[in-house]
């Protein structure tokens, strides 16, 4: 229950006001409630003659009033009605009251739900936003290490057990306690010494409840780690489609997928069994409370004790049983709570995930790139002990174009990934204009760079805005033009809607070539003066790669450009090449000087020819 409220207190302050309002009519639906059931004894005594007893009305006072005063002008009341107008309409008389009392509590009840809606919708749609947010704000190196299956879980399905679990619960952990404490209040006000007796007794029921519940929570995080299982098996199988079919492997995936489908529905089974075990439990042991009261008090009336008459004991009893439905549904609430804060401990791991990617309290200015960038000394890894790029010394001057040759793996990416930090440096520094990239604003640095990447990311939406993302007030004209000069503009007319057609899924309704020429439209857009292009012909075809190739050309016209190619023929003309291996430096300079070396570069290069 701590780690409930330590939950309740992140996320209640904007709903303070729901929760006063629920917790006045929650308590203003309790007291009709108890209201409406004194009503109930001068109705069994009329039917039932049960008291023969003549009463006087007493004249009172705030410091004469109690409970047995209470009671005579009641019945004083009730007496005085029967003589006046008989015992028939005087019984209509006290049902017409208990039904407006019934109708207020009612009102009061219905009140408290609907002021608790915007703060039960609001927690949940709080979550979610943070999520987002904070998916959006982790390195790329968090999201290599975690299954993209699993991040859609915590996003989806978790975020839905909390609204099931956590935020309805709110509502029964406020409505049910004031439940509980006016009618034991009301009942320790009629007889004190049988409510003694009653919490002497309850205690024994609420001790096997928890025994029943306590591993509830590590089943709900077993049940849900098992979902984000089934979530990135799904994942897999969209995404390599092609490669399954292709090899004939659809069955050996339906066996992996009825694997963990199976796994995940005995742990539902589980868990499901355990949370059904509340009602019937609770239902169980109420009754079983009940009738050991009633036997008591039964016994006492039956003995001739004093200590509280038979109407007054039907009353109790009511009252009794109006404490046990919302024991019962406090104890659901509480086997709910358990299923929620171990989706929340699962929400907790991307939200409590540590950032290493820190910006300055007061960062530098950086609003323009006029002199050059420069990495000096720079070394990374990714995991301690083992360096992708190892004392990297390169520097690039304004308005010229550097590549970045060698294997796979060598550290190419890596290297550029760095210069718009999405990811900082382990050693050593990169500098722009003179000021370390860790002093300045991210979205100051990022505005400077453009990017073109070798599998061309474009969203589910038109052609104009994916061409437009990212890119505030761009006119159709400014669209227009940036698409001509990627070669776009042809193709994306001839679609059934020009620039408002739907590109599909990641653009698959477009063929590669036609996807990098929309990224490379996105970039020319931007307009930044550093471009960072990474492989952005390797996977197309001659035609295909002569049309990004002249797009590109043209993308990187006065701009400072960083290339990485695989296809050495396309960074012939670059004003410097740096040829990395095992995440060194091992060559740098113009195509003809490391031909002429005889090198590393020569030995990739006659490769290439062959």
């Amino acid at each position: 229950m701590k780690q409930f409220l330590q939950i309740m207190r992140r996320y209640l302050s904007p709903y303070k006001s729901s929760l006063v309002w629920a917790v006045v009519l929650n308590i203003y639906s309790q007291v009709m409630n108890v209201v409406s059931f004194v009503v109930l004894i001068p109705i069994l005594n009329i039917l039932f003659q049960i008291d023969q007893k003549v009463y006087h009305y007493q004249e009172w006072t705030w410091s004469t009033l109690n409970k047995d005063l209470l009671v005579n002008n009641g019945y004083a009341y009730v007496q005085e009605l029967m003589a006046q107008h008989g015992a028939f309409v005087t019984l209509c008389i006290m049902g017409g009251g208990l039904v407006v009392m019934t109708l207020l509590k009612t009102l009061g009840y219905f009140a408290s739900l609907f002021v608790m809606l915007p703060l039960r919708t609001g927690i949940v749609k709080d979550i979610r936003m943070e999520l987002y947010r904070k998916v959006l704000s982790l390195p790329l190196a968090f999201f290599s290490s975690e299954r993209r299956g699993d991040i859609i879980a915590r996003m989806s399905s978790d975020v839905g057990q909390v609204e099931s679990s956590l935020t309805s619960s709110i509502d029964m952990l406020i409505r049910h306690p004031i439940a509980i404490i006016i009618c034991f209040a009301t009942m320790i006000f009629v007889s004190w010494q049988l409510t003694l007796f009653v919490i002497v007794v309850a205690p024994i029921a609420g001790i096997i409840m928890g025994q029943v519940s306590k591993r509830l929570k590590a089943q709900g995080t077993t049940a849900q780690r098992l979902w984000g299982n089934i979530l990135s098996q799904l994942d897999e199988t969209l995404g390599g489609l092609r490669i399954i079919k292709a090899f004939i492997a659809e069955k050996k995936m339906t066996d992996r997928f009825e694997a963990v489908n199976n796994t995940y529905r005995n742990a539902v089974i589980t868990v499901s069994a355990r949370q059904s075990l509340a009602h019937p439990m609770s239902e169980f042991l109420g009754t079983v409370i009940i009738v050991i009261v009633l036997l008591f008090g039964g016994w006492l009336i039956l003995t001739g004790s004093r200590l509280i008459d038979a109407s007054t004991f039907i009353f109790y009893m009511v009252i009794l049983y109006s404490v046990i439905n919302p024991l019962k549904e406090f104890t659901r609430a509480i086997y709910q709570v358990p299923l929620g804060l171990a989706s929340m401990d699962r929400i907790d791991f991307i939200l409590k995930a540590e950032n290493p990617i820190k910006e300055q309290p007061e960062p530098k200015q950086l609003n323009a790139f006029t002199d050059k960038v420069e990495l000096k000394d720079v070394s990374f890894h990714y995991v301690e002990g083992r360096d992708v790029l190892k004392h990297i010394n390169l520097t690039v001057e304004k308005g010229r174009t550097i590549a970045l040759v060698g294997q796979s793996g060598s550290g190419k990416s890596t290297l550029v990934d760095l210069i718009p930090r999405y990811h900082d440096v382990c050693s050593g520094q990169i500098l722009i204009d003179g000021k370390d990239i860790r002093e300045v604003g991210i979205s100051d640095l990022r505005q400077l760079i453009g990017n073109v990447n070798q599998e061309a990311i474009l969203f589910n939406d038109t052609f104009y805005n994916n061409i437009t993302f990212g890119v505030e007030n761009a006119t159709m004209e400014q669209v227009i033009e940036a698409a001509k000069i990627a070669n776009a503009h042809d193709f994306i007319m001839e679609s059934e809607h020009g620039y408002d057609t739907l590109i599909g899924d990641r653009g698959g309704r477009l063929s590669g070539g036609q996807r990098q020429r929309i990224s490379i439209a996105r970039a020319i857009l931007k307009n930044p003066p550093i471009l960072i292009l990474d492989e952005a012909t390797s996977a197309l075809d001659t035609e295909s790669e002569r049309l990004v190739q002249e797009a590109l050309e043209r993308l990187m016209k006065s701009r400072t450009t960083v290339a990485i190619a695989h296809r050495l023929s396309t960074i012939k003309n670059a004003d410097e090449i740096y040829v990395l291996y095992e995440g060194e430096i091992v060559e740098c300079g113009q195509h003809d000087e490391l031909i002429a070396k005889n090198g590393y570069y020569k030995r990739l290069y006659d490769m290439q020819q062959l």
